[in-house]
């Protein structure tokens, strides 16, 4: 529910930083050179083949949209993946044309696509509350999600951020806020109330020492939340180890096994979880009549599964992305036997290389 797939660009960069010296080192200097259209194509293919390999099937990607041509080589890498997807598209005032003419053009003749807005990282300052309040609009008028970055980590506390999402009349059903690692039980009771639906990145969390999110608390206010892999500071793309975070995490901090999420919740939470965050109950994350065909099958007979003795357990606990036999997006086979389909993957990543190589290089001038 939370991915920045560009950043296959930068994976092992900032390895023993916090967010904001990780963002200052690894994230903005990006953003300064010209990455094309070919180029965000290019890494955002190896971060899509991946998240199916692992057994994904739906991801929403917050792209820092450095320039219009990069947002497009981003979507048509998505578009051509097969996965099914939102666009977090982040920008501002001066992107509000291409935001409308990339929905329409590319992401609505899409089934399987659909569009957010990356909002901007909410603080009490002027200029950036009337940029909230023109992306809330925006969001309002596309009947689209608001995706934003929420107290990730502790100094965010000093910008005010709820208190700015407020302001800008975002606190509602259609905000998502990624990680809310440093809540208070008040906020959590406002979040609720609202109907706000937050994303718990654990992995992403746990590299960047930003905090453990107070999942138990959250939960037991009935909030929507979906699991997140959060891009180039998860370093990896395995939604397994992910729920495995999110149960030992928990139980790590309140030294109690039984302590939400148990195991099944957590497969709740990478599955119907997300979908709800999604408003998307009634189409995927289970398998039921009149759904989308988005499944997977896991093969059990492998040496880090077998033997068989409780299914959801080792789905959580055991399973790897080895054990991912077939990926099935809205019917369609898109891994067989193991092997992705249509897909040569050295080629794709002699391509991501070659654009590492390039901006690395740049970056290093």
């Amino acid at each position: 529910m939370h991915n920045h797939l560009w950043q296959s660009l930068i994976r092992g960069c900032g390895t023993s930083l916090t967010v904001g010296d990780w963002l200052q080192t690894c994230v903005f200097p990006v953003g300064r050179l010209n990455v094309t259209a070919q180029e965000a194509y290019a890494v955002i293919r190896l971060s899509t083949l991946d998240l199916l390999s692992t057994g994904v099937t739906t991801v929403v990607d917050w792209s820092h949209a450095f320039n219009p041509d990069f947002a497009r080589g981003n979507v048509q890498a998505l578009l051509d993946s097969g996965l099914r997807f939102a666009f977090a598209y982040r920008g501002g005032v001066e992107r509000v044309e291409d935001m409308r003419a990339m929905k329409r053009e590319m992401i609505d003749p899409n089934p399987r696509a659909s569009f957010q807005i990356g909002g901007v990282h909410p603080t009490m300052a002027a200029e950036v509350l009337h940029t909230l309040r023109s992306m809330a609009e925006l969001a309002g008028e596309m009947n689209v999600k608001l995706h934003v970055h929420l107290l990730e980590e502790e100094r965010n506390r000093q910008e005010e951020p709820l208190r700015a999402l407020d302001l800008a009349g975002v606190l509602g059903p259609m905000l998502i806020g990624a990680h809310a690692v440093h809540v208070t039980d008040d906020e959590i009771v406002l979040l609720a109330r609202r109907g706000v639906r937050v994303t718990h990145c654990p992995l992403s969390n746990m590299r960047l020492a930003s905090g453990i999110m107070r999942l138990g608390a959250i939960h037991a206010q009935g909030m929507r939340v979906g699991l997140g892999l959060d891009g180039g500071t998860n370093d990896t793309s395995d939604i397994f180890n992910t729920m495995r975070a999110a149960v030992g995490l928990q139980r790590a901090v309140t030294h109690n096994p039984a302590v939400y999420p148990t195991v099944a919740a957590a497969l709740h939470l990478a599955t119907v979880g997300g979908a709800e965050v999604l408003d998307m109950v009634a189409q995927i994350g289970s398998l039921a009549p009149g759904k989308q065909a988005d499944v997977i099958v896991l093969n059990p007979h492998t040496l880090n599964f077998a033997p068989r003795f409780d299914d959801v357990s080792q789905v959580v606990f055991n399973a790897q992305p080895s054990n991912v036999e077939w990926v099935f997006v809205d019917g369609r086979v898109l891994k067989e036997r193991g092997k992705l389909v249509g897909v040569d993957a050295e080629a794709v990543i002699a391509d991501a290389n070659r654009v590492v190589r390039r901006v690395r290089t740049a970056l290093l001038r």
